[in-house]
């Protein structure tokens, strides 16, 4: 299908060439195809480069399951740390920059689970619902925005201090200091 090719021919730009690199002409080259086509299913090349970067990262969206609500937490922000500090994380930060503040694109992004989105907004809900089947967080926990609380600080380290890749150390302290402590403690809030 020639989605399929166009989506992969922009997916292989981007791990070559990032985000500066991706062209429609490039592009349309290398899916054998020509630039009214790809038009046709993405507005610009932000919009591609969103949708082929969800190819990109499509290996990131299992959920893992250690046995405890620790010990998947931590695993998913070290991979979303390693993701992040990856050749894939400079194209993400690139298509994040290009996106702007334009929120078609940033909400498609936010549900790529490497960038920390939707889906693994799906994946944190996920584990937190085995840790109250466990009994190792409150039912309350069971919440989208409790979810997004440990990819919201991994995120903030990045931004604030600007480092190639967060320590594990601080991935623990993310976990053991915010939201392990979150998830237990959660009570019903009351209605404003």
């Amino acid at each position: 299908m020639l989605q399929d090719a166009i989506l992969q021919a922009a997916a292989e730009v981007l791990r070559e060439s990032g985000v500066a690199g991706l062209t429609m002409d490039e592009v349309a080259r290398r899916a054998g195809t020509n630039k009214n086509a790809i038009y046709r299913r993405w507005p610009n090349r932000v919009a591609l480069g969103v949708a082929a970067y969800g190819l990109l990262a499509a290996a990131q969206t299992a959920a893992p399951d250690t046995g405890s609500l620790r010990g998947d937490a931590l695993e998913m922000l070290r991979r979303a740390n390693s993701t992040w500090s990856s050749p894939y994380g400079e194209i993400l930060r690139g298509l994040v920059a290009e996106a702007g503040g334009t929120p078609e694109f940033l909400a498609e992004l936010r549900r790529d689970p490497a960038a920390g989105g939707g889906a693994s907004e799906a994946v944190w809900l996920t584990l937190l619902g085995r840790a109250v089947a466990r009994g190792e967080a409150a039912p309350e926990a069971l919440h989208p925005r409790v979810a997004s609380v440990p990819v919201a600080l991994l995120r903030n380290e990045y931004v604030t201090h600007g480092v190639p890749a967060v320590p594990d150390a601080v991935l623990a302290e993310i976990v053991d200091d915010v939201f392990l402590p979150l998830v237990r403690g959660r009570a019903p809030r009351d209605p404003v």
